[in-house]
């Protein structure tokens, strides 16, 4: 009979330390240093970038402003009457989301149940409060008052 340290390890030695081979500590170190350095110079491209998009916004937002101010001052009858349509309208909106809301309440289960309900409903009420709500937003813009002077 032979013994038993005859017989080949069936384990083998693994290293499993954290860490690298002598010598590549330096090199992955600064592999992580480029690879950080990168990410910094991109993030700060990124903050240029949103830079000049928040003073394109502000830009195009100023200029409106000073379109509508100009429209208002040439047409300010017009002006005036689209502001007392724009409240008279916003009333009309008010009533008209009214009965969106109780159609709601009272067939809402069966929309959540039934496609048909639901398509009917989105095609009987839809298109009016969008187009109203374009008019209202349109009319309301149009008969605002001057904003103040900064």
């Amino acid at each position: 009979m032979s013994s038993p340290n005859n017989f080949p390890s069936l384990f083998t030695h693994v290293d499993v330390t954290a860490g690298s081979p002598a010598g590549n500590d330096d090199q992955a170190a600064g592999n992580v240093a480029l690879l950080l350095q990168r990410m910094v110079t991109l993030q700060e491209r990124q903050a240029e970038l949103l830079e000049e998009m928040l003073q394109n916004q502000i830009t195009q937002q100023k200029q409106r402003q000073a379109e509508l101010a100009a429209w208002r001052k040439a047409n300010p009858q017009l002006a005036d009457k689209c502001r007392k349509a724009a409240e008279a309208l916003s009333k009309v909106h008010t009533e008209f989301l009214d009965s969106i809301a109780d159609e709601i309440e009272h067939s809402g289960e069966d929309m959540a149940d039934s496609e048909f309900m639901l398509s009917e409903f989105v095609d009987r009420f839809g298109p009016r409060i969008a187009h109203l709500n374009g008019v209202l937003q349109m009319l309301a813009q149009l008969g605002s008052p001057h904003p103040p002077a900064k």
